[in-house]
């Protein structure tokens, strides 16, 4: 494994354990030549994924791509960093086990929403905001008033 600081291609792995919902191997790293720590995580691939854009584009399956769109969907939120990242293993086993190494993004689009529609309804506006390309307030409103209410605003009533 490469550092990522000094690039040096000689790392030792110093510790190696199962992440708490056992979808990974996380490893502490340490570079024998600038004495840097840092951590990998080793995660199994059933297969490799093509995403077919909606221009037609085959790009490479980029789990970090989708970990950055619901970190921005999930910023200041109250959610738990172990929900997001068991959310996150959920859409990728649920795209892998498809049974087609080509998966479309509007797929991608509708299991991220599911999630998050599940996990964080500013959160699931937030993302539907961009995926179904709001441009004006008008869209917002539309949007919600399809939305069923939560139990927190039953609550209110």
């Amino acid at each position: 494994m490469r550092c990522p600081f000094c690039q040096h291609e000689d790392t030792q792995v110093k510790d190696s354990r199962p992440t708490e919902d056992n979808s990974a191997i996380r490893r502490r790293r340490s570079c024998t030549a600038c004495g840097a720590r840092f951590t990998t995580f080793e995660r199994v691939q059933l297969r490799e994924l093509t995403v077919i854009k909606r221009n037609g584009r085959h790009v490479p399956f980029d789990r970090n791509k989708l970990e950055r769109s619901l970190d921005i969907a999930l910023r200041k939120r109250p959610v738990e960093s172990e929900r997001i990242e068991r959310m996150i293993n959920g859409i990728v086993r649920q795209l892998e086990s498809l049974g087609d190494s080509e998966v479309h993004s509007d797929q991608i689009g509708k299991l991220v929403m599911e999630g998050l529609e599940r996990l964080d309804q500013v959160a699931y506006v937030r993302y539907a905001s961009v995926y179904r390309n709001f441009r004006e307030a008008s869209d917002f409103a539309n949007f919600l008033s399809g939305m069923e209410p939560s139990d927190e605003d039953a609550g209110e009533a």
